[in-house]
């Protein structure tokens, strides 16, 4: 409703309440009345008369909302209600009930009753179309959801050289039908909510029943149903409003746009929550190392997939720390740098006028105005801003003495190596995290360098996601859950779900392959 209590037609708020509340009347009239005063004049409101089996003492009327409801669905309806009783001779005087006219009438569509006003225009704004016919004290709701949506794209944030290409969509039943085409298990259970005053957005609550831990998924609903909120329009405003840490800077809730990703994590015994209108799921509990992990460590060979997860971790590593690194040896502590190295950052440095620790804020600062502004602009040139700027200004500032060649290179390697984290909203995190070690290493060199790392360190031991604590299994120590944390191991050896599901066995035992004996047995 709008602010200061007054309806969009000029009612308080209380008569308002009071129509939504009012049940269904058997006068038609009374029922159209309420509708109207509820929804206004809404130019996409759409009504059609009829008069049911073709009898004139039974008038009764459709709503749907143009855009919502799919008008081939409506158009079925409305024929069936005109002609197809009459031609089996159907008298509507013993159609006495709304749950007769359903059986009687209605062949095409999915519908049920409804006994309150309040019920009926829930469903309506929702894409379904209310029906009331004279004389009956239930109205009949008619499934008829059919808005435009985007089709199923591979997702531009989460891109991977093997495995599925389809991606969520904005459609929530589109989503939960593309986990259910993976996972064709009845434990498969999908729950549903509704969080938003204004916007009453549908949510679905995923999980296996037999894997999840117990109390995992009440403690998900009881977080969810303490929302109080009049939007939901992205699936953002659930995470901030769920999580464990809300003043961390570390997600606590994982984020993804493909649907073998929220797969893995329900065969995993996670809970994974959908939002209508984002193409974008959230995943609990979530671990610091999903954030590094990628689908494709698992759809090549393990090698490849171990290799380059230890590549990850040393871009995490590179992007965290190199630019403070730099800062805090050329800064305070020369000795530690080779002598032939030490002359050449002096003589490079030489007509930079500003200090190391101020030259390495503006440059960085700078890459992120750059990476920024290719993000905002036209897609088309956008790259090419942020990749001929870069080049352009780096190579102007070191002609100008503004900054050192080193410093260009450290700030671009830097750069790259953010780009290596599968996961954006994490790589979010990291290069905030950045600045503040940065500036220590420049101002007290080892020492702040040093105890900022390690700040950031126990506070990333002492918070929790969903209970479980967020260096699991490094912290606490879990050896049955090593084999896919740092490296990934064999398929074959990957037989147990981690320490926190139900059911722990996912593979049977004596799964490694091996070549047939000379005799030719196995």
């Amino acid at each position: 409703m709008p602010e200061n209590d007054q309806a969009k037609d000029g009612k308080p708020q209380d008569d308002m309440q009071r129509l939504l509340e009012q049940p269904i009347q058997p006068q038609l009239s009374d029922n159209v009345t309420a509708v109207d005063e509820v929804m206004g004049e809404s130019v996409d409101l759409l009504k059609r008369d009829f008069l049911l089996c073709g009898n004139p003492d039974y008038p009764g009327i459709l709503y749907f909302l143009d855009g919502m409801a799919d008008a081939s669905i409506v158009d079925t309806v409305l024929k069936a209600l005109i002609t197809y009783g009459s031609e089996r001779n159907l008298d509507p005087a013993k159609l006495s009930t709304a749950d007769m006219l359903r059986t009687s009438l209605m062949i095409n569509a999915s519908v049920k009753t409804f006994d309150t006003v309040a019920e009926g225009i829930s469903a309506l704004v929702a894409g379904d179309t209310l029906m009331f016919v004279n004389g009956l004290k239930q109205g009949v709701l008619i499934c008829s959801r059919g808005w435009k949506d985007r089709g199923v794209e591979e997702p531009s944030s989460e891109n991977n050289v093997r495995g599925p290409r389809d991606g969520f969509t904005e459609t929530i039943r589109t989503n939960t039908a593309n986990v259910r085409r993976r996972i064709r298990d009845p434990h498969l259970r999908i729950d549903p909510m509704v969080i938003g005053k204004r916007t009453q957005t549908d949510i679905n609550i995923a999980y296996i029943n037999n894997l999840v831990k117990p109390g995992l998924v009440d403690e998900v609903k009881k977080r969810l149903g303490g929302i109080k909120i009049d939007a939901i329009l992205e699936s953002g405003y659930i995470e901030e409003l769920i999580e464990d840490a809300p003043l961390s800077p570390f997600n606590t809730v994982q984020s993804t746009e493909r649907p073998d990703k929220a797969a893995s994590a329900l065969l995993e015994g996670r809970v994974v929550i959908f939002i209508d209108n984002t193409p974008v799921v959230l995943i609990v509990p979530t671990f610091f190392w999903q954030f590094i992990q990628a689908p494709d460590d698992y759809y090549n060979r393990y090698w490849v997939g171990s290799f380059f997860r230890i590549v990850r971790y040393c871009a995490f590593l590179i992007s965290l720390l190199l630019p403070s690194i730099y800062v805090m040896l050329v800064s305070f502590h020369h000795e530690m740098i080779p002598t032939q190295l030490a002359l050449t950052i002096a003589s490079g440095r030489e007509v930079v006028p500003f200090p190391v620790l101020l030259e390495a804020l503006i440059m960085e600062l700078a890459f992120e105005l750059m990476r920024e502004a290719g993000l905002r602009m036209p897609k088309p040139i956008g790259q090419a801003v942020s990749i001929v700027g870069s080049l352009i200004i780096g190579q102007a500032a070191v002609q100008a003495g503004l900054v050192s060649p080193f410093m260009v290179i450290v700030v671009a390697i830097t750069g790259i190596s953010s780009f290596a984290i599968p996961s954006y909203s994490s790589s979010l995190a990291l290069r905030m995290f950045r600045f503040p070690i940065l500036i220590a290493s420049g101002t007290m060199g080892l020492l702040g360098f040093a105890s900022t790392f390690f700040a950031l360190l126990l506070h990333a031991l002492s918070i929790r996601s969903f209970g479980e604590p967020y260096l699991t299994p490094l912290s606490p120590f879990r050896p049955s859950d090593q084999r896919d944390t740092m490296l990934r191991a064999p398929m074959w050896m990957l037989n147990s779900r981690p320490g926190f599901a139900q059911d722990h066995d996912r593979m049977g035992h004596d799964q490694m392959p091996a070549p047939p004996k000379k005799d030719g047995s196995q």
